[in-house]
């Protein structure tokens, strides 16, 4: 699933390429991924509106015009893809491992025409994305690439839910996924289930650079595939760090591997 360095890719697609560019037509006729509204509402709100700024908060974007918000929402396989009248295309979101190819728009659930003849497409093969009107982004937590030290340990200090839980919880922090989460407690050689009421102001600063770390990593490596945690999540994987073997279980719901000798409880 994107988490917030391909979703931030995904941003820079629409500040780069599609602002400005008047809205002269929307295909909003999938009724899933465009849920709550019925097919031609999104059209009728933004035909004649311009996308002002491109905005992302955790793993969620959204597109301020003089009229409505545009929210989107990647889900777990969505591509943001700006496709030019000589046929060129800039795209950026999910990373998928066999790529796509130029011109391929067989799984668009989402689009914007635009009167110089470009085009914007929400490219999902899962159909897991979303699109709508004015999203409750209020919700969200400080986003995980701009959080202070103060509001990172305020996320981490309440309850006593296991760390990578709450590290998971989007309403405490927003943009952190599976794979970031791993990353983080491997960095901080915090085990991922430790609740968070016993972790120690050192064990919480060291989650917090783990996470800059982890972003910065993924942000220049081009997503969170390219963390060094990743290649050892599976059978037989050792940790990178001390070649350990990595430990596998399931922590707040997802699939989690950790270092059988640095992150041990």
């Amino acid at each position: 699933m994107p988490e917030l360095p391909e979703v931030e890719s995904a941003r820079a697609v629409l500040e780069r390429h599609a602002l400005r560019r008047r809205i002269v037509d929307v295909d909003d006729a999938d009724t899933w991924v465009c849920r709550p509204h019925a097919p031609g509402d999104i059209r009728a709100a933004l035909t004649g509106l311009t996308l002002t700024s491109a905005n992302r908060r955790g793993k969620s974007l959204w597109c301020d015009t003089s009229g409505p918000t545009l929210g989107i929402h990647l889900g777990m396989s969505g591509r943001i893809v700006f496709a030019s009248s000589d046929g060129g295309e800039v795209d950026g979101g999910d990373y998928w491992e066999r790529g796509r190819a130029q011109g391929d728009h067989r799984f668009t659930r989402f689009a914007l025409d635009f009167a110089d003849g470009t085009r914007l497409l929400l490219i999902d093969p899962r159909r897991l994305g979303r699109v709508r009107l004015d999203p409750p982004v209020e919700r969200l937590g400080p986003d995980a690439l701009d959080i202070t030290p103060a509001q990172f340990r305020a996320a981490l200090a309440r309850g006593t839910a296991p760390v990578k839980a709450r590290l998971l919880d989007q309403e405490a922090l927003a943009g952190v996924g599976n794979l970031l989460a791993d990353e983080t407690l491997w960095l901080a050689k915090v085990h991922p289930a430790r609740p968070v009421d016993e972790l120690t102001r050192a064990e919480v600063d060291r989650l917090r650079r783990g996470l800059r770390t982890a972003l910065s990593s993924a942000l220049s490596g081009g997503g969170v595939h390219t963390l060094r945690v990743v290649a050892a999540r599976g059978s037989g994987g050792v940790c990178p760090r001390c070649g350990a073997p990595m430990h596998r279980g399931t922590v707040g719901g997802r699939t989690t591997w950790w270092c059988s000798r640095e992150q041990a409880t």
